[in-house]
């Protein structure tokens, strides 16, 4: 299954999680997203949202003050 890689890079709270939100919406169960932000609230914000909806937080890293998050969306 291909990744979507979603940056959003320059934004703060809670643009981040919302932009992660709509680019989940239209992915079927199982596809993964890719996070690329600058905010560091974007890894607890995404935990967060993960676990609200279902989806599952798989892998967070920071390099060069870009917070990179994966999560593939529940079903």
């Amino acid at each position: 299954m291909s990744k979507t890689v979603l940056n959003v890079t320059g934004l703060s709270c809670p643009l981040p999680v919302l932009h992660a939100q709509k680019a989940m919406k239209g992915l079927p169960p199982g596809a993964v997203v890719e996070i690329q932000a600058t905010d560091p609230a974007v890894v607890q914000d995404i935990d967060a949202y993960c676990r609200s909806s279902g989806s599952a937080l798989i892998s967070q890293r920071e390099e060069g003050g870009v917070f990179t998050v994966e999560i593939r969306k529940g079903g």
